[in-house]
């Protein structure tokens, strides 16, 4: 089978990775790297063999397949130009700052015959693979995602820079329409708001409360879900998970009965870019598509507008 040749535009603390699992995998090899620090380029370009571009167009000739890792501010324009091009495209989350720029990169994705994934890479995260058949009919979610404070991804807001994953994975569940949001935030150190709490209701009845934060002494991303016959909590850092189930007593006094699961220690971005890959392979459906990209993106908005925060919109 012939390798897939990959590129990755952007290969700062995360795009670097990228570079790696490309130079890595067997499905791929990695051609190029691009980015606005030609110290950092070449510094990745010589660790893993490839070559380094200072020119988009010149770029976008030698590869397939991009990952574009540019700060979220430069996702809808450097997608764009990649998708023009005819490439497979793997953007970090969010897909673009705007849903109507998001929205614009799923259509011309589907005109040019590209595969266009998002990386929301939690999807990927072994613990909740593990426990997403456990979580059934979920009636509230309870969903802290708090980080210190690192300087990077500033560009955005708190919601679309951390709130954003939990967003993602709630629908991935499938809860419905939304009927109301209610939101808070806080600046603090960024000139955006840098914690936000929201409280998301679908009209099937779920409800789901999110806490993010990237000024937070350390770092947690847990989860607690809450269902008809008991609950679940996960932990994505640890990769620990709690299955909790309700039962009987020998007397027939109702309680839960509680289940520790260990997950393994798959990388996530590296399950992420093996199925981005084979959804080229197969021009299948990717697991997070640029629909479900959109989906996410639309859901912060409305984050966003109930904590009063006005974003541009695109002429």
């Amino acid at each position: 089978m012939v390798k897939l040749r990959a590129g990755v535009i952007g290969v700062g603390h995360l795009g670097q990775h990228h570079a790696r699992l490309y130079a890595s995998l067997p499905d791929s090899a990695l051609v190029g790297v691009i980015d606005e620090d030609q110290g950092r380029a070449s510094v990745i370009a010589q660790k893993h063999g490839a070559q380094v571009f200072s020119d988009l167009p010149d770029f976008l000739k030698q590869v397939e397949v991009v990952s574009i890792a540019v700060p979220t501010s430069g996702h809808y324009s450097v997608t764009k130009a990649c998708l023009e091009a005819g490439k497979h495209v793997l953007v970090e989350k969010p897909i673009a700052v705007l849903p109507v720029e998001a929205r614009e990169l799923v259509e011309l994705a589907k005109r040019n015959r590209c595969t266009l994934q998002v990386g929301h890479s939690e999807r990927f995260n072994p613990i909740l693979q593990l426990m997403r058949s456990h979580i059934q009919k979920p009636v509230l979610f309870e969903c802290y995602r708090l980080g210190t404070y690192s300087g990077r991804g500033i560009d955005v807001d708190v919601v679309l820079d951390l709130m954003i994953h939990d967003l993602d994975l709630v629908l991935s569940f499938d809860p419905g329409p939304v009927e109301d949001v209610r939101a808070a935030g806080v600046t603090v150190l960024s000139s955006t708001s840098d914690v936000s709490n929201a409280r998301v209701q679908f009209k099937s009845g779920c409800v789901v409360n999110l806490t993010a934060s990237r000024i937070s002494p350390k770092a947690t991303r847990q989860w607690h879900v809450f269902q008809g016959d008991g609950c679940v909590s996960i932990d994505f850092q640890s990769r620990q998970g709690v299955i909790g189930r309700r039962s009987l007593e020998s007397g027939g006094k109702p309680m839960v009965v509680a289940e520790e699961v260990q997950a393994g220690d798959g990388e996530p971005l590296k399950l992420q870019l093996e199925s981005f890959l084979h959804a080229i392979r197969l021009k299948s459906r990717p697991i997070v598509s640029g629909e479900d990209g959109v989906a996410a993106l639309e859901l912060a908005h409305r984050v966003l507008s109930a904590m009063g925060v006005s974003l541009p919109h695109k002429t």
